[in-house]
């Protein structure tokens, strides 16, 4: 995870204010995963995205890898909710 300061401190400031937050599996950096680990894990995170009433895309310094672009056509495709912690060029976007 690109950004885990970020998330961890979200985390803490979103569900202080009573939000439930499924972040993606935060696994210790030492970890490593193969490749059919890697693709159960997106799999789980999309079932959160599907359960999500808004999706806050972790942007920090506009950047938007490729699983998220994957995770927020996901979110837009089942009508959920999709915002930027930073703001955003919206040309990565297939919605722009």
């Amino acid at each position: 995870m690109r950004f885990r300061r970020e998330f961890e401190r979200l985390d803490a400031e979103l569900t202080l204010t009573g939000h439930v937050v499924l972040t993606p599996a935060a696994l210790a950096p030492s970890r490593d995963l193969d490749a059919e680990e890697r693709a159960w894990l997106g799999r789980v995170h999309l079932q959160k995205v599907s359960m999500a009433d808004e999706v806050l895309v972790v942007n920090v310094g506009d950047h938007v890898g490729e699983s998220t672009r994957r995770e927020i056509d996901h979110a837009r495709s089942l009508g959920v909710a999709v915002s930027y912690l930073e703001p955003h060029a919206a040309a990565d976007d297939a919605d722009g």
